[in-house]
């Protein structure tokens, strides 16, 4: 039979993007079938905020930040805690990762015209010793022009791979089944969506308009995770994060169902670590949403004070930014799914960022004067206003007692004492006036602003959370946000799928979030930050490369 590509590339997300071009650019055919249209190409990165993970960068050093391999690889395996069998490829994954975002990472996108905001963000900043979770630095690099930035020069690549005939994209196609002859993976198959111009993010028509079928001597799975379908979210639930949520808000289209990681698992292929999954846990429901239960994750500061439903609050040390799986774990703990932060108008000035291309019209638009303003604004970023104002999940009030009163009305279940809430602020805020402390979190806010990055743009000089003079008051109900899933198809580091007996697939290899971002999971159970969006460069680089090389 004849073949229609020398290599098919499943999704045209980031990853498949990625994988494409490098089959391109080595001369080979090559073709990316989605079933979304092609206004969604390059899909969950359009959304992001460009987040990248690098290492000891010139970005870090200009702002005195000392960082190493050594020191991230250290991070990376505290954060990861790998203890399972299945775990050698994900390690082999992560050590080949940290090496790659210590090494050409930040060189290889830049020769494409890649640049980098020059402050660097602490993500996942942890709190416990120094071989556990978190970031010891900051070394969340922001792309300039977020995902849409990062993902300009792989769709400029794209289109001139397309102008060589090298490249093929065939949108509305969605693939139903791989094909497999002697052993070898060597197709797909399956139905011809009828076009459909809608919003991108928004959900699409699933209205058939033909069969398709296509061969290749080798088909690269990036087709993403499963955010989008909340079924399949509770189905995999880890049982050490306690029971699912009842309620939760999605990060992503709902066209991020899993689908073809059960059409690919059906085939053969090996799917580890499916219990590993990253969540937010400062979700907020979106006033103007996009796709179905649209939500969008606050990027919080150090000093909002956090309170679980019942009021209580959240213990050391899980402060805003410090540990994303702590936290959901210790909220699933209390019986509710959902959980407070009390701020005032000077922290949500200073401190609230809201992820997504579309929450930072500044940083997307490549605008130095708007971004200028973050620091001078009166008012918070005019996007963080529009939650505070029109957001169901936003209440500000000039005093506590209303504050509380407004906070039981909005969740119904009535559980807040004002007295209780009261004591625990009044409390902290008592230790706000000495630089030495026994508060474990104002402790945090001290040391973040030794950070200058922080102290110019993303921490509030402390101050008492009551004092009149900083409010109004605000609380903002969090809720959990669907986004990330952690484990994926075994592979080796050439991205090659590894099949249920324990043997290599042939012809079959996985990139991007349906590998797990590498080998089924080098994430191990939690994340650095950053390293989603570069999970994808480096899988999908590997995949392409390693494809390109094995059809000759």
């Amino acid at each position: 039979m004849a073949l229609d590509a020398d290599v098919i590339v499943v999704g045209g997300g980031l990853a498949g993007l990625v994988a494409a071009t490098e089959i391109a650019e080595a001369g080979k055919r090559v073709i990316v079938v989605d079933q979304e249209g092609e206004q969604s190409l390059g899909g969950q990165a359009f959304w992001s905020f460009g987040g990248l993970f690098l290492v000891d960068s010139p970005e870090q050093r200009r702002l005195g930040i000392k960082d190493s391999f050594e020191l991230a690889l250290q991070d990376w395996m505290g954060s990861a805690g790998f203890d399972r069998d299945d775990d050698h490829w994900p390690r082999r994954w992560a050590e080949a990762y940290v090496a790659f975002a210590s090494g050409e990472k930040r060189a290889w996108l830049r020769a494409m015209g890649h640049r980098i905001f020059p402050v660097v963000g602490w993500a996942e900043r942890g709190g416990y010793d120094a071989m556990s979770h978190g970031n010891s630095v900051p070394r969340f690099h922001v792309t300039w022009g977020t995902g849409p930035g990062l993902l300009e020069p792989f769709e400029r690549r794209a289109q001139l791979a397309q102008g060589g005939g090298y490249l093929t994209f065939k949108f509305r196609h969605r693939v139903d089944a791989l094909s497999i002859t002697n052993g070898t993976v060597d197709g797909v198959s399956g139905t011809i969506l009828a076009p459909d111009n809608v919003e991108r993010g928004k959900s699409s028509s699933q209205q058939a308009a033909g069969d398709f079928s296509l061969r290749a001597q080798a088909i690269i799975v990036a087709s993403g995770g499963i955010g989008g379908n909340h079924d399949m979210v509770r189905q995999n639930w880890p049982k050490r994060l306690g029971e699912p949520p009842r309620t939760m808000i999605s990060g992503v289209p709902e066209h991020v169902d899993g689908r073809m990681i059960g059409i690919t698992e059906k085939a053969g292929a090996r799917l580890i670590n499916r219990d590993r999954m990253w969540h937010y846990v400062e979700g907020i429901r979106n006033w103007a949403p996009i796709w179905p239960r649209h939500g969008i994750r606050i990027l919080p500061g150090p000093s909002s004070m956090w309170f679980d439903a019942t009021g209580k609050r959240l213990p050391a040390p899980l402060f805003p930014g410090s540990d994303t799986l702590g936290q959901l774990h210790y909220i699933m703990g209390t019986g509710y799914d959902y959980s407070w932060f009390v701020l005032t108008q000077s922290i949500i000035k200073k401190e609230f960022a809201l992820s997504g291309s579309e929450q930072n019209p500044d940083l997307t638009g490549k605008s130095w004067l708007m971004t200028a303003k973050r620091a001078t604004n009166k008012g918070a970023p005019a996007p963080v206003e529009a939650f505070k104002t029109n957001g169901a999940d936003f209440i500000v009030r000039d005093n506590l007692g209303d504050l509380v009163e407004a906070m039981n009305r909005l969740s119904g279940d009535n559980l807040l004492k004002l007295d209780y809430v009261k004591a625990q602020i009044e409390a902290r805020d008592r230790e706000i006036a000495n630089p030495y402390v026994k508060d474990a979190q104002v402790m945090n806010i001290h040391n973040a602003r030794k950070y200058i990055g922080d102290r110019l743009i993303r921490t509030a000089r402390p101050h008492r959370i009551l004092d009149p003079a900083q409010g109004p008051l605000i609380a903002v109900k969090l809720n959990i946000l669907t986004r990330k899933t952690l484990g994926g198809f075994e592979t080796d580091l050439d991205s090659r799928v590894f099949g249920s007996e324990g043997a290599i697939m042939p012809g079959l290899y996985a990139a991007g979030e349906a590998a797990g971002f590498g080998g089924g999971g080098m994430h191990g159970y939690r994340s650095l930050e950053g390293t989603f969006l570069g999970g994808c460069l480096f899988s999908g680089r590997n995949a392409g490369r390693a494809a390109a090389k094995a059809v000759g």
